[in-house]
């Protein structure tokens, strides 16, 4: 299993590097792709995060799940490089892949019409944004093969729910047990 979790400036930190540490975990293959300029990503709270690889570098035919970390300016740097748009279109249409994207992060796929009819959450800041979704509120919600979660609050339940469904169940138990997580 293969993971990217692309990077932009002013993304939420938790949001991504919670998801990463988790996949990692959890035996993913996880990389860090810069939608960026350069590997060095400022995020939302001026925290310099070294990204692994460029976005454009990846070869994608091997991905199983690409993640958009949430964070209001890092969903619009997102949304302004083309590779990213054009991979979410990609994942969202397959059958076998995954698209996940938390917090403000779910806009970008609602706004290119990938989320119509579909259930999903995002962080109420960014409702407005969700046209053509059906919102339900929760955490984290999976219809299909798209993953939303609300916010910074559900990064672990997010990263739970991409395991459980890259990995397994056990696999998510035996990280909840090793991290002492208590819900």
């Amino acid at each position: 299993m293969k993971a990217i979790v692309f990077l932009a400036d002013g993304f939420e930190e938790c949001e991504g590097l919670i998801v990463v540490d988790i996949l990692r975990r959890a035996g993913v293959e996880t990389v860090m792709a810069s939608a960026m300029d350069g590997l060095q990503i400022d995020s939302s709270r001026h925290i310099k995060v070294q990204a692994d690889v460029m976005a454009a570098d990846v070869d994608f035919d091997s991905v199983d799940l690409i993640v958009l970390p949430g964070g209001r300016l890092g969903t619009e740097n997102l949304g302004a490089n083309a590779l990213v748009v054009e991979k979410c279109r990609e994942f969202a249409a397959s059958s076998d892949k995954y698209l996940a994207a938390i917090c403000a992060a779910p806009s970008l796929p609602a706004s290119l019409g990938l989320l119509d009819g579909k259930r999903a959450t995002c962080h109420p800041d960014f409702e407005g944004h969700m046209a053509g979704a059906a919102l339900t509120g929760e955490s984290v919600v999976t219809d299909g093969n798209i993953i939303t979660g609300q916010g910074l609050g559900a990064s672990f339940d997010f990263a739970f729910e991409l395991v459980r469904l890259l990995v397994g169940e056990e696999t998510v138990e035996q990280i909840k047990g090793a991290i002492c997580y208590r819900k």
